[in-house]
Parts: structure tokens; sequence; C-alpha cells
């Protein structure tokens, strides 16, 4: 998993509450069970204006122009702005594979939903609670054509010459500065792993048959 310290990027204004995941990812691209590969079809049903499907080109379908994805103001952006309840609906871990795949490193919203958040902090994804007010600063700053720094180790989200303070548990902060996913964490006890697995050949050698 790539380490997240410090980041800079322009920021994509989805000024939408409650989207779902579903509306991240639709459920004809569930069939894939890869992590990569989903980044053309992150928001489809708002991103196109023809149905689309795994086996379909991306580039035979029409885009709409007025989806903010689709906008030459925000082409390239790393860091998505939302509002309430973001990420709601299913538990499909697909929703953070697209945003990733895209090339979103963060997501700020006032809130998430309870599922999507802590997928999110398992597939490098830096999810970050700003309360409303602050959001607001934050779409008129992207509109601006502002781009936006979150500095983990400071816990600071910073723009248009702002700093704000944002909460993260201890822990998921270390897994994301030093980019270590559920594997990753493991791996870190490999040499015990493997003492423990020898002496369990030498008290029971009969599991191993």
């Amino acid at each position: 998993m790539e380490k997240f310290v410090t980041h800079i990027g322009k920021a994509i204004p989805l000024n939408r509450n409650n989207v779902d995941t579903d509306a991240i990812i639709p459920k004809q691209y569930l069939k894939s069970i890869k992590r990569t590969g989903f980044g053309p079809f992150l928001f489809d049903d708002w991103r196109y204006n023809t149905p689309g499907d795994l086996d379909i080109d991306v580039s035979t379908r029409e885009i709409n122009s007025e989806f903010v994805l689709n906008q030459d103001a925000y082409q390239g952006g790393s860091v998505l702005l939302a509002r309430e309840n973001f990420g709601c609906g299913s538990s499909r871990e697909h929703a953070v594979w697209a945003l990733t795949d895209y090339g979103i490193r963060a997501v700020i919203a006032p809130t998430f939903a309870d599922i999507f958040f802590n997928n999110s902090f398992k597939n490098g994804l830096l999810p970050v609670i700003l309360a409303d007010e602050v959001m607001d600063e934050l779409f008129s700053a992207a509109e601006q054509g502002e781009e936006i720094t979150i500095d983990l180790p400071t816990q600071e989200v910073r723009a248009a010459g702002k700093a704000w303070e944002f909460e993260i548990d201890p822990f998921r902060k270390h897994c994301l500065l030093e980019g270590l996913d559920d594997i990753g964490l493991t791996l870190q006890k490999a040499d015990k792993i493997k003492t423990y697995e020898a002496q369990r050949k030498q008290t029971a050698p009969w599991l191993f048959n």
C-alpha cells in the first residue's frame, strides 16, 4: 500500500449529500475482484450518458459534460470534496478501489458511512472529517482553482491561506504513514510466525502431514 504523508492536489468539488456506493461504482462492475481497472467507471451513471459494462469500451460512450469529473478545471484532481454521509449504501470495497484507481488520495466530507470509512483506511485512501462550514470554504477554494494540502503528520488540511485540524485514530494514522495494510501488518511479524510454525511442527507433527 502506498504511504500517505503529505499530499498536495487539485480538489474535485462533488457537491452532493448521501453519495452511495452504487453511485461510486455501479453493481455491474462488481463482477471483477481485482483492485485495479475501476477508475474509468467511477461515478459511472453520472459521468456518462450511455450505459456501461466491463465489456464496453468507455471511449465509445457519450460523456456527460456537465458532471464535475468531466470538466476541464478538475482534470487530474486527487482530493475529492463531498457532503454529508459519503459512501452510504452497500458495503462494496470496490467503491474505494474505484476512487484510488482514478487517482483520488483523500476524500474530505462532514460525515462518512461507517463501512466505507473503514474500507478506506485499509486501501490507503484517507477520509477526512471536517465541519460543514469548513467544507463550504474548501468548495469555494476548489472552484477558484486552489490546490489543497493534506498534512497527515500534523493532521491539517490547508487551502487559500487557511488551515484546519482533523482527527484520526493513532493506529490508522501509523498504518497510512507507513503504507501498511492488513497483510503488511501481518508480515511485520513474519519471523515470529515462522518460529511458531517450527515449534508447532515439533509439538504437533500430525498437523503437518
